[in-house]
C-alpha cells in the first residue's frame, strides 16, 4: 500500500502544527512535539512490538474451549506470576507478519504489521476500498485504552472520499480510516455469513465472523499525533469484523476497488483526466463530458462490460479520444 500525495500533505501539515497538551513545571508553556525520522522510529516501534508479543499472551484457552456465555473478545495479559506458563503471542501459530510498504516524504518504508488471526471468518472479504462493520477496541502497548466500540459496532469507510476544495481548487480527503494498519488488517478477514433480527430490533450475527488483533507501528497508525496522551505510539486493535459493504464512492457503477487502474493498491493515484479527483471519486473518469456510467454496461448478473468502440485497447470510459454523442430525447 502506498501513501498518496494528498494524504501525505495532510500528515506533513499535522506534523508541523500539532502540539502536545503537556505543560512544563514553570509557566504552563506548551511544548511542540519533536519530529522524528520515520525510518528510525519504525525500528524502535518494531522492537517495542516484538517485546510486547514476547511478554504477553491472549486468552487462547477460552477460544479453544469456549463457554456458552463467552463473548469472543480477545484479552491480553502479561506472562508473569500465575500466568508464567502461558504461551506468548509471538509463538502463536495464528500470528502473521504482513509487510506493508508505505511512502512517506517520497521515501518508501517497509513496516511490519503483526496480525493475530484468531478466526478469519467465512463471509464476504473486504477489498481495500470497501466499508466494514466492526466491533473494536484500540489500546497502547501500556494497555491504556484510547478507543472502544466493542458494544456498538461502527461502519468504517476504509479509504474515505476525495473532493475538490472550491476555494483553493485542491483535493482533500474526507472520512476514511486514518490508521493504515487498521485498513491493511481488515482486508485479511471476512465478515459473518448471516444475521438475524432480535425482537428488540438488535442484530444477532452468525458466530462465524472474523476475530483478530493487529499490532501496528506508529508509522501505520497516527505517528506524531498523541493518542491516549502519547505520540509515536504503536497501536493494538482487537476486533470482530461483522459485515462488509462493497463501495462505489462516486456512484458511477464501477466498484471502487476496480478503479485502482494500475493495481498498485493506491486508489488515490489513478486520475485518468488529471482533474485532481481520482477515478474512484470522479463520475467522468476520462473528462470527455460523458459520465462514466454512460460508457459502461452493467449486465443483468451484475458483471460489467467495458466497451472499446474504437478498438485502441482503452475502454471508452477511460478514453478521452473517443466520445459517444449523447442522443437527443
Amino acid at each position: 500500500m502506498r501513501l498518496n500525495k494528498y494524504l501525505l500533505a495532510g500528515i506533513a501539515l499535522a506534523g508541523l502544527i500539532f502540539t502536545s497538551c503537556n505543560k512544563d513545571d514553570d509557566g504552563g508553556k506548551i511544548e511542540p512535539i519533536e519530529l522524528r525520522d520515520e525510518q528510525e522510529q519504525a525500528v524502535i516501534d518494531d522492537d517495542s512490538i516484538v517485546e510486547y508479543l514476547q511478554t504477553h499472551f491472549y486468552n487462547y484457552e477460552e477460544f479453544e474451549s469456549p463457554a456458552s456465555d463467552f463473548d469472543y473478545n480477545i484479552v491480553f495479559d502479561t506472562i508473569a506470576g500465575e500466568n508464567s506458563d502461558k504461551k506468548p503471542i509471538l509463538e502463536s501459530p495464528l500470528l502473521e507478519t504482513k509487510k506493508v510498504t508505505y511512502k512517506v516524504n517520497e521515501i518508501e518504508l517497509d513496516y511490519n504489521l503483526y496480525i493475530l488471526k484468531v478466526r478469519e471468518g467465512v463471509g464476504e472479504k473486504p477489498h481495500f476500498t470497501d466499508s466494514t462493520f466492526v466491533r473494536y477496541k484500540g489500546e497502547l502497548l501500556s494497555s491504556k485504552v484510547f478507543d472502544n466500540s466493542i458494544n456498538s459496532p461502527v461502519w468504517f469507510d476504509l479509504v474515505g472520499s476525495v473532493f475538490i476544495n472550491p476555494n483553493t481548487g485542491q483535493p482533500y480527503i474526507e472520512g476514511g480510516v486514518k490508521a493504515v494498519g487498521f485498513r491493511e488488517a481488515m482486508i485479511e478477514f471476512r465478515g459473518a455469513s448471516d444475521y438475524s433480527v432480535n425482537p428488540d430490533n438488535t442484530i444477532k450475527w452468525s458466530n462465524d465472523y472474523g476475530i483478530g488483533a493487529l499490532f501496528a507501528p506508529s508509522g501505520l497508525g497516527y505517528f506524531n499525533t498523541p493518542i491516549g496522551g502519547k505520540e509515536y505510539s504503536p497501536l493494538i486493535f482487537t476486533f470482530h469484523l461483522l459485515n462488509v459493504n462493497e463501495a462505489d464512492h462516486d456512484g458511477d457503477g464501477i466498484p471502487s476497488w476496480m478503479e485502482d487502474i494500475d493495481g498498485d493498491g493506491d486508489i488515490y493515484n489513478d486520475d485518468t483526466d488529471g482533474d485532481g479527483l481520482p477515478n474512484y471519486a470522479d463520475r467522468d473518469d476520462d473528462g470527455d463530458g460523458l459520465a462514466t456510467r454512460r460508457e459502461i454496461i452493467i449486465n443483468a448478473d451484475g458483471t460489467i462490460t467495458f466497451p472499446d468502440s474504437n478498438n485502441n485497447g482503452t475502454p471508452n470510459y477511460l478514453d478521452a479520444d473517443y466520445f459517444q454523442p449523447v442522443e437527443e430525447e
